[in-house]
């Protein structure tokens, strides 16, 4: 019995993490939080962001307060299976541009022992869920939702309201593009 307990101990655990809210709340910033801190615990960290995202670097993971971290930057979430390598804990941002294939890379990476952490959009600016990330947050262990603050009364806000008339899914782009807004506001300028 001992030995078994001892077996089941040294068997590497993992799990999914998920960060999810809108624009300017913070995703990003606490997805790097997390994995410096694995870097400080000598874990292996590899982390990933999708290529389409180079708005503030081509490789590094960038927050709007400019704290960074060294990335790569794949096409495809077949990539990141292809790239992880003897991982302790796996970053991914900007998880709403990848592929749907990014749930099972996650499972994958989660059942062979890796800490597998996402930070994403949960919506769209039409408040339509984002690519992969409700199916992630279904089947992760851990998430976290959080809020910006709405740029019209100041309460909690988690829409990503655009302000370019351009109507594409996908639009990279900072206040130049999008306003955090509380539902109530949302909704009235809908």
């Amino acid at each position: 019995m001992f030995l078994e307990r001892k077996q089941d101990r040294d068997l590497k655990k993992g799990w999914i993490e998920v960060i999810s809210g809108s624009m300017f709340s913070g995703k990003t910033e606490e997805l790097i939080r997390r994995l410096k801190r694995a870097q400080i615990a000598k874990q292996n960290v590899q982390i990933f962001k999708p290529s389409v995202d180079d708005r503030y670097a081509k490789e590094n993971i960038v927050s709007h307060d400019k704290n960074e971290i060294t990335s790569n930057a794949v096409s495809h979430s077949s990539q990141i299976l292809l790239q992880a390598n003897q991982v302790d804990v796996l970053g991914i941002d900007e998880a709403q541009f990848f592929d749907e294939g990014l749930v099972e890379v996650c499972s994958q990476l989660a059942n062979a022992g890796t800490r597998v952490i996402l930070a994403g959009l949960d919506m769209d600016f039409k408040g339509k869920p984002f690519g992969p990330i409700p199916q992630l947050m279904a089947c992760a262990e851990f998430v976290t939702k959080v809020h910006a603050i709405c740029m019209d009364c100041g309460e909690i806000a988690h829409y990503s309201k655009r302000i370019n008339p351009i109507q594409d899914r996908i639009l990279l782009g900072e206040q130049d593009n999008y306003r955090p807004l509380c539902r109530r506001c949302y909704n009235t300028q809908r």
